[in-house]
């Protein structure tokens, strides 16, 4: 039985994600013109499907609030940037036949092409860090509450969410607290006081927030909520202070998203660099 036979399979690793962003949703540079990436219309893998099956159908309002008393502190492991790298690393499928991107390479490949347009050094080192908050796979989280695109739980689900139609199978979608525009928020509250769909955004945000400037943070916590950044959903729970920032959520999301390709930044070369970035921001070592 395949994936597309079995709506209830979880996925089995991250590599199943990472297989299928590298391969369909990151094409080589000029081989796909920008407005055909994201394709969830005719995605190649039948996982991506079944992904997003499970990630609406359990992503709740009371399943993101136990998610985060759970991991909320982080409180799990003790490490430093490139200890989390090495230990994220070990996820990788490493099987993809078209390209070769394990994370700290896709993390590398952002940062650099930030780094080649002149932005600040902050800006440069949240490309190098956007994706660390995935090493909750390795504790135990399955991949739908770690990855794919955020959305914020307690009010309705926009149908310009990628496979909205999977929403009809949320407990939350018929709960009258929670089915209204607004559900559980008041107008223009600021996203800062909205839950969000539980995954690796949230986690890195609390992680960090005490290390990296306010737009930093923005592009950490939301750069999954394509809703908002892209298709102009929740500006009725956004403030001013959120709108503001989402100019600089919707200036990290092209490096993010077009930015892999087979051309690999020489890790070697780059260590040094990196190292005195993260020393300039970050702690010696960080708890997750």
């Amino acid at each position: 039985m395949n994936a597309s036979e079995d709506p209830n399979r979880p996925l089995k690793d991250i590599g199943e994600w990472d297989d299928f962003v590298a391969r369909d949703v990151y094409p080589e540079p000029q081989k796909r013109a920008k407005e055909d990436y994201r394709n969830y219309d005719d995605p190649a893998r039948d996982c991506v499907r079944d992904f997003y099956r499970l990630h609406h159908e359990h992503q709740t309002y009371e399943f993101v609030r136990e998610k985060e008393e759970k991991w909320l502190p982080t409180r799990q492991k003790t490490m430093t940037v490139l200890e989390a790298l090495e230990f994220l690393n070990t996820l990788v499928d490493d099987s993809d036949p078209d390209i070769d991107l394990d994370q700290l390479q896709h993390l590398l490949q952002t940062s650099e092409a930030i780094r080649a347009d002149g932005h600040e050094d902050w800006f440069v080192l949240t490309g190098f860090l956007h994706d660390l908050g995935k090493v909750l796979c390795l504790f135990g989280e399955p991949q739908w509450a770690v990855v794919g695109d955020t959305h914020p739980v307690g009010c309705r689900f926009s149908d310009r969410i990628v496979y909205s139609e999977f929403f009809d199978s949320n407990p939350d979608h018929c709960d009258e607290r929670y089915n209204t525009r607004l559900g559980i928020y008041e107008e223009g509250c600021g996203l800062r006081n909205v839950h969000m769909s539980w995954g690796h955004d949230e986690y890195l945000y609390h992680i960090l927030k005490d290390y990296l400037p306010e737009p930093a943070l923005y592009m950490v916590r939301y750069h999954s909520f394509y809703a908002w950044h892209r298709e102009n959903q929740y500006d009725y729970l956004c403030d001013d202070h959120d709108r503001e920032m989402l100019f600089w959520v919707r200036k990290f999301n092209p490096y993010d998203l077009y930015t892999k390709c087979p051309e690999l930044p020489r890790w070697d070369r780059l260590r040094g660099y990196y190292q005195t970035l993260l020393e300039r921001y970050l702690p010696k070592a960080l708890t997750f």
